[in-house]
């Protein structure tokens, strides 16, 4: 009898420029594992959800500046939003890898989660939140 692989409920497809630095920022904000691994991507797996970080192409890359520190790219038309256990967690794997999390004076309390915007090492947007109290 074949053994039953569990699915993650939801996932993210992340296309990075540089797949290691991007890879290890959402396995530390978020506590995810390496299930998977090779050059062109990263398959980050936590409980509920996975994150893939896939790298892109050689030739539009060669297009991509990324600055140091990243710019927020805030005209994106989506924002992923995970459910941490501390905001902190979050704002140490930004510091360590490059990324960025709002400070906690700008974060606002909706339906009993603490909510902060950030970044990461590629300036793409995401959203933290924990549970309030």
């Amino acid at each position: 009898m074949a053994k039953k692989i569990r699915s993650p409920l939801q996932g993210l497809c992340i296309f990075a420029k540089n797949v290691k630095q991007v890879s290890l920022f959402y396995q530390q904000a978020l506590g995810l594992k390496v299930q998977a691994s090779d050059k062109t991507h990263d398959l980050l797996v936590g409980q509920d959800h996975e994150v893939v970080v896939h790298a892109i192409s050689k030739a539009y890359a060669q297009s991509i500046e990324i600055e140091s520190p990243p710019k927020c790219r805030d005209d994106a038309a989506m924002k992923p939003t995970f459910v941490v256990d501390d905001l902190e967690v979050v704002r140490a794997a930004a510091k360590a890898n490059g990324g960025y999390l709002k400070p906690m004076k700008q974060a606002w309390r909706i339906r009993g989660y603490v909510v902060l915007d950030g970044w990461d090492p590629e300036g793409n947007v995401v959203q933290f939140k924990q549970v309030d109290g």
